[in-house]
């Protein structure tokens, strides 16, 4: 992301967010997966830029697992 201009203190803000508080703004469109990412949720850092993760509350951890466009991340 950073060779395509992005700038990475989003990524870190939302990351932030999700590790202290749990939530996001309605904003970043914070949503449930299906598929293969069944246990994963995704929102937006910028309208065309996801951050995938994993929230596992049993284990009160959060894992994030991919960050990318939409088409780079399920083309």
């Amino acid at each position: 992301m950073i060779r395509q201009g992005k700038d990475i203190e989003k990524l870190k803000i939302i990351m932030r967010m999700l590790a202290r508080e749990g939530s996001l703004e309605q904003r970043h469109r914070d949503h449930k997966l299906t598929g293969s990412y069944i246990s994963h949720r995704e929102c937006h850092v910028e309208p065309d830029w996801l951050l995938v993760y994993r929230v596992d509350i049993k284990e009160q951890t959060i894992t994030f697992v991919r960050t990318g466009s939409h088409s780079g991340l399920f083309g």
